[in-house]
């Protein structure tokens, strides 16, 4: 059998769909920290990381499955809504650690834009870390909060009960309408960004 010695096996990371060397090197090569931000089939992680000749180092770390036991978030943990909060949460913890300024770091993610990927984005923006990106990428605010699934919750209980009680038999076991996601999210965002307020007015107390 015929051998050539041009072929190369890739990465293991590679094969398995989970790194895109190429566009990793380029990033590693600017120097600067990296929002690295993943999606599993139920949870959204999103992680600041500064890469060095020994290896990747997490500076700060958020993720959707903290926002139901630290913030009461009653919601789902992987959708829209849910990755706006994690950005929020680790662009505090990121600048808490003395970064401003991140790329984006997508793996093999599809950038689509509105999508929860840019959610992730605006919300480690709003939080006051710098992320380039363009405008038109980020969801808009009735997106973010989940004004949405409250439209289409409530025009579904209306017109057919059943299917809206199966429908969001997640949330209404945990105790919330669907309906009514808008306001929980803004409670929500309340509660995290009074909680890094004063933390921030605690340290500059110290200082």
């Amino acid at each position: 059998m015929a051998k050539s010695g041009r072929y190369k096996v890739k990465f293991r990371r590679r094969r398995e769909g989970k790194t895109d060397y190429y566009k990793r090197r380029i990033m590693v090569m600017s120097g600067k920290p990296r929002l690295v931000v993943r999606f599993s089939n139920r949870y959204v992680t999103a992680q600041v990381v500064v890469s060095a000749p020994q290896g990747d180092f997490t500076v700060a770390q958020a993720s959707s499955r903290e926002l139901a036991k630290k913030f009461g978030w009653l919601g789902g943990t992987g959708n829209t809504s849910a990755a706006y909060l994690v950005g929020l949460l680790v662009g505090y913890r990121a600048l808490a650690k003395g970064v401003k300024l991140v790329v984006l770091d997508i793996g093999l993610h599809r950038a689509t834009a509105g999508g929860r990927l840019f959610a992730v984005v605006k919300g480690a923006v709003d939080a006051g870390l710098e992320v380039p990106h363009g405008e038109d990428v980020l969801p808009d605010d009735d997106r973010v909060s989940g004004e949405h699934i409250a439209q289409y919750a409530s025009n579904l209980k209306q017109s057919n009960p059943d299917l809206y009680k199966a429908r969001f038999s997640k949330y209404l076991a945990k105790g919330l309408e669907p309906e009514n996601i808008v306001k929980h999210f803004e409670e929500v965002k309340a509660k995290i960004m009074g909680k890094y307020a004063k933390e921030e007015k605690a340290k500059a107390e110290e200082s």
